[in-house]
């Protein structure tokens, strides 16, 4: 694996842990595909860190188990603002 790559699964690691941020909100902070965060946290941030990729396989599973909420609370706020 490139320095690179791993110096970028380190960070978004990092940052994740750090912001409790979704994968959308993280790639779009480093410019990158929600793919490529996906495949740096799940596949290669095992190899490079497994504490880290433990803290953050937590966060994301968290997200993934309140992502309905989010979504029933912006489409409460999209029909809301229609309404007014």
């Amino acid at each position: 694996m490139q320095d690179h790559i791993k110096r970028r699964a380190l960070d978004i690691g990092k940052y994740i842990i750090e912001s409790s941020s979704t994968v959308r909100q993280t790639a779009e902070v480093f410019g990158v595909s929600k793919s490529t965060v996906h495949k740096d946290v799940t596949e290669r941030l095992p190899h490079i860190n497994r504490q880290l990729s433990s803290q953050v396989k937590h966060i994301l599973e968290s997200n993934k188990a309140e992502r309905h909420i989010r979504g029933g609370e912006a489409t409460r706020r999209k029909y809301k603002q229609s309404t007014e």
